[in-house]
C-alpha cells in the first residue's frame, strides 16, 4: 500500500513563503519521479511542479516559475515544494503525487495522491 502524506500547508500573507513536504512510502522511492499538484475552489486540479528520480531535473507549470522550487532527499523518502512570493491565487489545496511505475520524465500520469495539504494565502 502506498502512501503519500502531505504536510506543511497553512495560512500565510502575500508574500511570504511556505515548505510543504512529502513523506512517500514507496518502497524504491529513487526510482520514481515525483510531482505536486493543487487544486483551487471550484477549479479543476492542475499541475504544480515535477523532480525527476535523481533531483537533476525539473519542470514548472509557468505561473511559479522563479518563486517555487521542488526537491528530494531519497534518503528520507520525501519531497519537498518551497514556495516564494506567495499570491492569493496560490491559495488552494496541494498535493503529492507519483506515478504507478518508474517512467520516463516528466511522467504522463500519476496513480498515487496523497490527501493533500491547504495553502491559504491572504492579501
Amino acid at each position: 500500500q502506498v502512501q503519500l502524506v502531505e504536510s506543511g500547508g497553512g495560512l500565510v500573507q502575500a508574500g511570504g513563503s511556505l515548505r510543504l513536504s512529502c513523506a512517500a512510502s514507496l518502497r524504491t522511492f529513487s526510482n520514481y519521479a515525483m510531482g505536486w499538484f493543487r487544486q483551487a475552489p471550484g477549479k479543476e486540479r492542475e499541475f504544480v511542479a515535477a523532480i525527476s528520480r535523481t533531483g537533476i531535473s525539473t519542470h514548472y507549470e509557468d505561473s511559479v516559475k522563479g518563486r517555487f522550487t521542488i526537491s528530494r532527499d531519497n534518503a528520507k523518502n520525501t519531497v519537498y515544494l518551497q514556495m516564494n512570493s506567495l499570491k492569493p491565487e496560490d491559495t488552494a489545496v496541494y498535493y503529492c503525487a507519483a506515478p504507478g511505475v518508474p517512467v520516463p520524465f516528466p511522467p504522463s500520469k500519476y496513480t498515487y495522491w496523497g490527501q493533500g495539504t491547504q495553502v491559504t494565502v491572504s492579501s
